[in-house]
């Protein structure tokens, strides 16, 4: 049997050609994208320096025992070297498993958890009884919308400070529930309240971002579906179950998974309407952590960014099995 010898490269006829080596694969890739990295490359420099840096700087922290006693300071022309040690992971084990654990961290990522899943569920549904109305023929449906959409536009420090003079003890809420003989609640002061108080303002600040997002759903949504579905004599209810909510499953995937992402990081509402100090009980991790590091003395910053690495993980994890779950049940919607 005769086997044809290409002279040019010196392989059989039909015989594959070896697969480049690691490097040759890059060096071709560069070569042959070089305008693409040239174009994220700003991109990355940015990245690494505002968010990168940062977080491997405050990992190295959680692994000392840094505070503001320790750390290195100017005062004046005297400049103080840090004296800091690394202790490894005692951070994590004070937090999560010392005698103060559930004080400080486990008390406070539950009320996070309930906080979450409270103001997500209150975003989704509220937004999405909007988002159906303003989806309806209605006469100043445009005005509706301005109107509705008005809460996200504001600046949340303006809703905010707004919400905490009207919930202030003689605040115009407690004023109209004095006036209809009403028991008139201690917003800012009682625990309960407190917290009904931070469920309440999120919501008002979160459903807006919902509602549009579910109604540019709605409206992707074929209609003929719906009298389709009329014709089979499906009721109200089995339209809005076998066509509305399946039609909008990738936008509610997508919205919810920010809510809780956004929520579970909120930190501008229970700081400003609480403050750093106030209503200990009502608040979150990143707010607590916040506390930690710039609202007491002396400052402990490696517990502080501890805490950020454990707000990350967590959110990590709920990501990870997120995606895993809308895996699935799109597997078996198939």
């Amino acid at each position: 049997m005769t086997v044809a010898i290409d002279r040019a490269t010196g392989r059989r006829s039909g015989e594959r050609p070896p697969r480049p080596g690691l490097g040759q694969r890059l060096k071709n890739g560069y070569q042959r994208y070089w305008y693409a990295y040239a174009m994220i490359a700003p991109v990355v420099v940015v990245l690494g320096v505002l968010v990168g840096y940062p977080l491997v700087r405050g990992f190295y922290l959680t692994l000392t025992d840094a505070n503001s006693l320790n750390s290195a300071r100017t005062i004046g022309v005297n400049h103080i070297d840090a004296t800091y040690k690394f202790i490894g992971l005692d951070n994590y084990q004070d937090i999560l498993f010392g005698p103060t654990a559930y004080d400080r961290f486990w008390s406070h990522f539950l009320w996070t958890v309930f906080w979450t899943a409270a103001c997500v569920t209150l975003h989704y549904v509220i937004g999405l009884g909007l988002a159906m109305m303003l989806d309806q023929k209605l006469r100043g449906r445009t005005v509706y919308r301005l109107l509705l959409v008005l809460p996200w536009a504001v600046p949340t420090f303006v809703t905010v400070f707004s919400w905490r003079i009207m919930l202030a003890d003689s605040g115009v809420l407690n004023q109209i529930l004095g006036a209809l003989h009403l028991p008139q609640p201690q917003w800012l002061e009682d625990t309960f309240w407190q917290r009904f108080a931070a469920i309440m303002v999120n919501t008002w600040c979160g459903v807006p971002f919902m509602m549009l997002s579910l109604l540019g759903g709605l409206q992707s949504i074929d209609s003929s579906l719906y009298e389709a579905a009329e014709m089979d004599g499906a009721s109200t209810w089995q339209r809005f179950r076998h066509v509305t909510l399946p039609g909008l499953r990738s936008v509610s995937s997508t919205v919810v998974l920010l809510g809780v992402i956004w929520t579970f990081n909120q930190f501008a509402i229970i700081f400003l309407l609480f403050g750093p100090t106030g209503a200990p009980d009502a608040q979150i991790l990143v707010t607590w952590a916040y506390f930690l590091g710039f609202g007491q003395q002396p400052r402990d910053f490696a517990q502080s960014a501890a805490y950020g690495v454990l707000l990350l993980s967590i959110l990590t994890v709920f990501t990870s099995f997120y995606f895993r779950w809308l895996k699935r049940n799109d597997q078996l919607a198939v």
